[in-house]
């Protein structure tokens, strides 16, 4: 029966916080992709509206500061990637940690490209 409580242990506290943080951050790319088509490809039946030409030698700020912000999710969820590899005990096999859900799961697995990098796999 303890065997099935061993993800409420409180040595894996930091990991779990680091798996939250990085499904939070998955969400967030998510929705930044979302805005980042919208800017580029605006729905079809919208009708379009009278609009002020820009200026000349402007550029497409909205579209720029998307882009910078798709980046920086990028960069951090690779970032929380590797931290939470890092913070495993084993590797290619399952931990159980909890994420408010009862028994979550997280591992990190070898990839078949590549013997020496892992990849990251969350099941909530």
């Amino acid at each position: 029966m303890a065997s099935n409580l061993d993800y409420l242990a409180p040595n894996l506290q930091p990991l779990e916080e680091k798996v939250q943080a990085y499904l939070k951050a998955e969400k967030e790319l998510t929705q930044a992709e979302i805005t980042a088509t919208t800017l580029t490809h605006p729905a079809a039946n919208e009708p379009e509206a009278f609009e002020q030409r820009p200026a000349t030698g402007s550029y497409p700020q909205q579209t720029e500061e998307t882009a910078n912000e798709l980046q920086n999710i990028r960069d951090d969820l690779q970032r929380l990637r590797q931290e939470i590899i890092n913070l495993l005990p084993v590797r290619d096999e399952w931990i159980k940690v909890n994420l408010g859900y009862g028994p979550s799961r997280v591992g990190a697995f070898r990839t078949a490209a590549q013997a020496e990098e892992y990849e990251l796999r969350v099941v909530i």
